[in-house]
């Protein structure tokens, strides 16, 4: 195996020494979906030296359409997504170092996979999750990149500690709705694409080539052929909870993490978002495609397979059919992001 590396190393801006630091560098992946699957495989292939795969999820077969570390055996065994991951990643590099921690991420379950972590790669589906990785990158001082796709269309951004703007300067809060794989679908190759974008900015960092980042938020849109990278160096606020001078780190704070709980005796979870009051008419475009059962001004009710979804004003939902709180969680970042 003394060549396995040799393409990447001939390449001037990793070379040996590049390499060398690759394989001594440790990456927390947050999502073993498609993106986090194709990023993981692209680290591993690169030779990374330690990998920590974290995901609460199991494969489904829709998985299996974009989700390049799954086979049917997976779906049909229902596995847990990091668990198969670790599988097919350990058949590709049996030289990496690969934890994989079948859990939901959150602002407590994060912080103690931490240690010695160089970068952390996004690959989730909500943006409760990505503000939570956004304060602990800026409180632990470590870089992470954002990444995200629907449709055909995606995005990703490298967000450097006391550098960049981080994504609390740009979003400023939880956007409450927004389009996700089970409402507008995904192809494949926006998944790739955004990947291409993530993982060529891990390995600037993780050799150290810090000059060679990309410094806008990059966005496209392959079938209609749009390819965009938005200036972004103005966004960065003095006053920002997460990266400003007084940082308040305020969604790793409990009254504004999402909370769930099984109601008594319902076969229901309710899950209560940290972000405010929902606009029931944006929502109510964005699940079109669901059957609606029932709406008013203070509510608004659809069936979702074999579950009935009731998502209130006030920014609460109501999950009929289970009373297992990971599925549910899972069921309602689907449909809302």
């Amino acid at each position: 195996m003394d060549d396995r590396y040799s393409r990447q190393i001939l390449f001037n801006p990793i070379g040996e020494s590049g390499q060398n630091k690759i394989r001594n560098k440790h990456v927390l992946v947050v999502g073993c979906g498609a993106l986090g699957t194709s990023n993981a495989e692209s680290l591993v292939r690169a030779g990374i030296g330690r990998l920590t795969l974290v995901d609460r999820d199991y494969v489904e077969w829709s998985n299996l359409q974009r989700q390049q570390l799954f086979d049917e055996e997976d779906a049909k065994l229902q596995f847990p997504k990091a668990i198969a991951a670790k599988k097919a990643l350990n058949r590709i590099n049996s030289e990496t170092k690969i934890e994989v921690h079948v859990i939901d991420a959150n602002a407590r379950s994060l912080p103690p996979l931490l240690e010695n972590v160089d970068l952390i790669m996004d690959a989730t589906d909500n943006f409760d999750i990505r503000m939570v990785i956004n304060d602990l990158s800026q409180k632990f001082n470590i870089p992470w990149i954002y990444g995200s796709c629907v449709g055909s269309t995606g995005m990703s951004y490298t967000i450097i500690p006391e550098e960049t703007p981080c994504l609390n300067c740009l979003m400023q809060g939880i956007p409450l709705a927004g389009a996700t794989c089970d409402t507008a679908g995904i192809i494949s190759p926006a998944v790739g694409m955004v990947t291409a974008l993530q993982t060529t900015e891990a390995l600037k960092i993780l050799v150290e080539d810090y000059k060679a980042l990309r410094k806008g938020l990059h966005t496209f849109d392959l079938w209609n052929n749009q390819f965009y990278t938005m200036d972004v160096t103005k966004s960065k606020r003095d006053n920002c909870p997460a990266c400003g001078s007084s940082p308040k780190y305020t969604f790793l704070k409990y009254e504004n993490m999402t909370k769930a709980a099984v109601l008594c005796g319902r076969n229901t979870v309710q899950i209560r978002p940290g972000s405010k009051e929902v606009d029931l008419d944006q929502l109510d475009k964005q699940l079109s495609h669901l059957k609606k059962l029932n709406s008013n001004s203070y509510l608004i009710s659809y069936e979702y397979d074999s579950y009935r979804l009731v998502f209130f004003a006030d920014g609460r939902t109501l999950i009929h059919g289970t009373a297992d709180i990971e599925k549910a969680k899972s069921i309602y970042y689907r449909l809302v992001g």
